[in-house]
């Protein structure tokens, strides 16, 4: 498996992107502490509906859906640590935290077992 191309890291970098509009959607809509905005609904149906097209049109190579659902993940957990220490009151960012690097050691062991 190759991930040199620009196509793979720019899949990677949309299933990032729509990691973070979700968790910020759902904290828009559904948290009373964070303000509301407009911005991460936009920037989920766009991310989202760009994800889903580069999946209609291209073929991803071995092991890297995978890595798309890590980096999904990677961004959810990122805006839930950011959120949770801008707003203390919503809770700790501890488990966030350590979860965002246990994924972070596991993108980085598939990344280099990739080359």
């Amino acid at each position: 498996m190759s991930l040199e191309t620009g196509r793979d890291k720019g899949t990677l970098t949309l299933a990032f992107i729509t990691g973070l509009a979700i968790n910020g959607s759902f904290s828009v809509l559904f948290s009373a502490i964070v303000p509301f905005s407009v911005f991460p609904l936009i920037v989920l149906g766009l991310s989202a509906w760009y994800l889903h097209q580069r999946y209609l049109n291209r073929s991803m190579p071995e092991g890297m859906p995978g890595l798309v659902a890590a980096f999904f993940l990677l961004g959810i957990l990122i805006y839930s640590a950011l959120i949770r220490a801008q707003y203390p009151e919503i809770g700790s960012n501890l488990i966030p935290g350590v979860l965002l690097v246990v994924v972070v050691f596991w993108i980085v062991t598939k990344w280099r077992a990739a080359r």
